[in-house]
Parts: structure tokens; C-alpha cells; sequence
């Protein structure tokens, strides 16, 4: 009960000495210049000091803006944009963190260093045509016992592949065996000679010697091993020294015929080592050489035909097969380079976009030299210490290069340009009015696909030219319109023609003015 008594004096104590205490207190601030009053006021100083919010913009689209929060066509929430958040600097661009990630900005470093230059290439695997054979006979006849039956056929040297009836063949024996019974050498050498050149083989003529019999029909053999490439003949047919009764070839060695692109033509060197896949086998690697280089470009294609060779003892690799190829160039040279979906080619100009940090890009010029692999070697404007973006570059370039004025034309070209600018920033058309907000002269439309801007249908609010009236307008109303896309990337109605019945045919014709 005592400490009850006790606690219930000293709040009383507490209470009274703060009243008495409080103007004293009050006075001692109020000295030095703070006051509760004026802690308010600094609060709402800080309050006034915030940003100010300029307008909402899509995460995925920085040109469709919008005075209030909402959606974006793509059904996302748009993001603000703060004052002050910009640069006067030409072609800055400054994106919200969450804008960022949306986006899938990937940031990645310069590099420096030897760029292996390695070209990616693909061919065909073809014959070696140094081991191509054509048979042919030297006189005319009757094919009589062919051998060999398909193409494909495989055949070994000396092989039997034919036999031939030829009444002049038989007319040579006959006179050799003449010249044999005269004893005459010359007549003799003679005679020999004329049946070599007639595509009898010295076994037979020595046989014949030895007989003393003429053969009726000549046996021919094969002088190669190999198999059967194309078999033009059948049993009986008469041929000619023209025809060609067959050929053969050999997949022992094999060529690979590839092409190569113009501008890495001058990578290329006899000698150098070559690796192949083949789809057939994806778990091999064939080792190659360069064997030969076309002197000719393919003028339609704009490429060097590269001949490589490989030896193929198992003969895994067919003619006609498809092949994956990386050709080997030394380049000892330290040089920069970048990933190669970093570089933005327009026209006659290259771009990359430069990650500066907190948010911040822009869009700068470079020049390229040789590419390798994934890489691009980089020559001009960027240094190795600079980060450069990889992925969503586009996005970012696009409203950079709206202020940073990249490939302005001047002299004589350049109202030419103008005009084929506003062609392009200019699109009729068709849609419906939703909503009609005179305040803002702004109209809501439910409006068609525009394949020229790769716009689908949807729903959007459309500031009108201040030009133009929204009160001449009802809602549900058919209008067709011709927007204009600002080099700010705000869009504008700066014409309409109305969509009625009665004058749609009309109208359809008054597009075109």
C-alpha cells in the first residue's frame, strides 16, 4: 500500500514541476532558434522539396505516355517520371530501376585481349577428284559379260569389268601374229604398238604371243580400287571411244567444299587447321587442313569458296554430307572487343549503348573490325574500362538517339529526308470514340491494328492538335484520324475524316490527300 502512496506522490511531483519547468525550457530554444513551429515548417520544406512527377510512361514502350496512372497496352502498370530525372546531355537516357529489370537490361565489360579469330563456317563433303577415274575403250564394240551391275558396286584394282567384242581389236591380234610369222622386227614392234594404243595390256599381248590364238572379245580391268560412281552401260550396248562406259572414285580422303564470307576472305591461308562436325556423328571431331583457295568470288553470294581436305580411312563421311566447320587463324594482335549482339547496325553506322551507372545510357558511335566466334573487334569509341549493354540495347538506342541527332543529312538530301521522315512518323487510322475529355482535348478510340507502327488493335487516349475540336464529336462514333509521332515520342491527332455510311467510300478515296 506504501509504494502505491509513494508512486501516486511522485507522478503529482512530475506533473506540477513540468508546468513550472515548460516556460523556462521554451525560452532556452526559442535562443537558439528552434522551435516546435518551426520543426513543422521543416518537415513541410521537405515535403515541397520532393519531386515532382511529369508523366506515367510504359515500362516496356517509353513513347506511350500518359498524365495519370494506369496501364500500358500490354496490360502493365505504368511507372512515373520525375523532373530533373533527364540530362542536358545529348542522347542521355535515365531508366528506373524497376524499368530496368522489366526490360532485362544485361550489363557486360570491354574486353581486351588476343582475339582468336576463328570463322564459323558450313560445306559439303564432296570426292576427291584427284581419285576420280573415267574408263573408257579406245575403239568401238559390243559390251558382251559385264561384271560390274550398279553404281555403288565396290571394285578392287585388276578386277575384272567388262568384256568387249571389236572387230577392230580382232584385226590388230591378226595382224600382230603377221608380223610375228615374218620375223620382222619392225613390223613387229610396230604392230605391238598399235594394239598398246588400242587399250590391249602387255599381259595380253604376251599371251597372245605365247597362243598364238586370236581372242574374239578383250578383257578390260580395272587399274583402280574404289567403287562405282555411274555406270553408263548395259550388256550389249554399242559404244563408241566417246562413251563413257563408267566411272569410279575413292572416299579414302575426302574434299569439304566451304564458303566463306567476303570480309574474312583475307583470314584465310593455305595450311591452316580446320575442325569439322557432322550431324551423323555428333560425338566426333575430324581434323583438317585448308588445301585450297578459289581465286574466284561468288558474285551473287559475296563469298570465297574454300577447299579442305580430310582423311577419311573408315569412310564415315559420304559425299554430299552436311558439315559444320571452324577454320583457325592466328591474330597475335592485343585488341578491344565486345559480344556481338552488343553492336546496333543501321545503315552505314554502328552504335553501341554505354551503361554510365545509377540508371543512366546513351548510344555512341563505333567502328568494327574483324568478328570472331561471339566477339566484334572494337577500333573506335569505347574504351576498356566502359560497360556496354547486351540485352534490350534496342529499346534504350531508340529513345537515345531521338536527342543525341545520330546520321542527320545535309546539303541537297536533306528535304528528301525530311519528308521521308514524316512519311514515316505519320499513319492514318480507323477506330471508334469510347470517350470524349474536352478539358484536355483528348479522345479515348478503340482503333484497328496499325502494321506500320507493328501496333495491334487496342484501346488508347489520343491527345488531339490544339487545332482541332473534340466537341464536333459523340462517343461510339466511327472516325478515321491521322496521327503523328513527335520526335519527343508523343503521339497527336492532326486530322480526322468521319467513317459514316453514306460517305465511306469517300473518304477511303480522300486517304491518300
Amino acid at each position: 500500500m506504501k509504494k502505491i502512496i509513494v508512486s501516486f506522490i511522485l507522478i503529482v511531483l512530475g506533473g506540477v514541476t513540468g508546468y513550472f519547468v515548460q516556460p523556462f525550457l521554451q525560452q532556452q530554444l526559442s535562443a537558439i532558434g528552434i522551435s516546435k513551429t518551426q520543426h513543422t515548417n521543416s518537415n513541410d520544406n521537405s515535403v515541397k522539396k520532393e519531386k515532382k512527377i511529369l508523366y506515367w510512361v510504359a515500362p516496356m514502350d517509353a513513347k506511350y505516355r500518359r498524365d495519370k496512372p494506369g496501364k500500358s497496352p500490354m496490360g502493365m502498370d505504368l511507372v512515373p517520371v520525375y523532373e530533373n530525372e533527364g540530362s542536358s546531355e545529348k542522347g542521355l537516357v535515365k531508366i528506373l530501376p524497376i524499368v530496368e529489370n522489366n526490360l532485362g537490361v544485361r550489363v557486360d565489360k570491354v574486353k581486351i585481349g588476343q582475339l582468336d579469330r576463328q570463322i564459323k563456317t558450313v560445306g559439303y563433303v564432296t570426292f576427291d577428284e584427284e581419285k576420280l577415274y573415267h574408263i573408257h575403250t579406245r575403239v568401238e564394240g559390243w559390251i558382251e559379260k559385264l561384271t560390274v551391275k550398279a553404281s555403288g558396286d565396290v571394285i578392287r584394282k585388276g578386277q575384272k569389268l567388262f568384256e568387249l567384242y571389236s572387230p577392230s581389236l580382232v584385226n590388230a591380234q591378226e595382224e600382230y601374229l603377221t608380223a610375228l610369222r615374218s620375223k620382222n622386227s619392225l613390223l613387229i614392234q610396230a604392230s605391238k604398238d598399235r594394239l598398246l594404243s588400242l587399250g590391249v595390256t602387255l599381259g595380253q599381248i604376251k599371251r597372245l604371243k605365247k597362243t598364238a590364238k586370236v581372242r574374239q572379245r578383250i578383257v578390260f580391268y580395272a587399274q583402280h580400287k574404289g567403287f562405282i560412281k555411274a555406270l553408263n552401260v548395259r550388256e550389249g550396248m554399242f559404244i563408241k571411244p566417246s562413251t563413257e562406259v563408267m566411272n569410279s572414285g575413292q572416299i579414302d580422303t575426302v574434299w569439304v567444299i566451304a564458303e566463306v564470307f567476303e570480309r574474312q576472305s583475307a583470314w584465310v591461308k593455305k595450311g591452316q587447321r580446320v575442325s569439322m562436325k557432322v550431324g551423323a556423328f555428333p560425338e566426333k571431331t575430324w581434323q583438317g587442313k585448308v588445301d585450297y583457295i578459289y581465286p574466284i568470288l561468288n558474285a551473287k553470294t559475296r563469298t570465297l569458296k574454300v577447299r579442305l581436305r580430310f582423311k577419311n580411312p573408315q569412310q564415315w563421311l559420304k559425299p554430299n554430307m552436311f558439315v559444320q566447320l571452324t577454320i583457325f587463324s592466328d591474330y597475335k594482335q592485343k585488341t578491344l572487343y565486345v559480344k556481338r549482339e552488343a553492336i546496333i547496325r543501321s545503315g552505314n553506322m554502328e552504335r553501341v549503348v554505354k551503361a554510365l551507372g545509377n540508371g543512366r545510357f546513351k548510344s555512341v558511335k563505333v567502328k568494327t573490325g574483324i568478328e570472331s566466334g561471339a566477339y566484334i573487334e572494337v577500333l573506335k569509341g569505347l574504351e576498356q574500362t566502359d560497360q556496354i549493354v547486351t540485352s534490350a540495347q534496342f529499346l534504350i538506342d531508340s529513345e537515345s538517339s531521338l536527342t543525341a541527332e545520330f546520321g542527320r543529312m545535309e546539303g541537297a538530301n536533306s528535304v528528301t529526308t525530311k519528308k521521308q521522315s514524316k512519311a514515316a512518323n505519320t499513319a492514318w487510322i480507323e477506330g471508334k470514340i469510347k470517350t470524349i475529355m474536352p478539358e484536355h482535348n483528348m479522345l479515348t478510340i478503340a482503333h484497328k491494328p496499325v502494321s506500320k507502327w507493328g501496333w495491334p488493335d487496342m484501346v488508347m487516349d489520343f491527345p488531339v492538335n490544339t487545332s482541332l475540336s473534340v466537341n464536333n464529336f459523340t462517343p461510339s462514333q466511327s472516325v478515321h484520324f491521322l496521327v503523328e509521332k513527335k520526335p519527343s515520342g508523343a503521339i497527336e491527332i492532326i486530322k480526322f475524316m468521319q467513317m459514316d455510311a453514306s460517305d465511306h467510300s469517300a473518304n477511303k478515296k480522300d486517304r491518300g490527300h
